[in-house]
């Protein structure tokens, strides 16, 4: 049991436009790219009225389940950012949920839980 690294798994999460064949690598990159490019569209889609300037780094911690559902388990922001886009949280679920379905992690042939950080980059320039 010592022998094996229960914090990395043998195949990141796949949505169906990555190749489950490919390395490991190039699914892990796949993975990040497709959920970066959905979190950018979506996020374009809202407007955000500001009172003061703001350039900070939020970072939304989820999890995609065994089952392949992706639940928000923490936002840390700055309480600055709370007090000027109050929907933050929920535009960030909105996100999330309406990801493409997605397959689970595996490790060692089996479907696993599976944590993941997202840093955005919020910059009001």
């Amino acid at each position: 049991m010592q022998n094996i690294d229960w914090n990395d798994v043998d195949q990141y999460p796949l949505f169906e436009n990555c190749d489950e064949t490919a390395s490991k690598m190039e699914q892990k990159q796949c993975f990040e790219n497709t959920l970066l490019s959905h979190f950018s569209s979506t996020m374009q889609e809202f407007e955000f009225k500001l009172d003061a300037e703001i350039n900070d780094t939020v970072n939304v911690d989820f999890l995609i389940d065994k089952t392949g559902s992706i639940s928000v388990l923490e936002i840390k922001k700055n309480p600055a950012l709370e007090a000027q886009i109050p929907e933050f949280n929920g535009i960030i679920a909105q996100c999330l949920n309406s990801l493409p379905p997605v397959a689970p992690a595996i490790k060692r042939g089996i479907p696993v839980n599976a944590r993941f950080r997202i840093p955005i980059v919020l910059n009001s320039d």
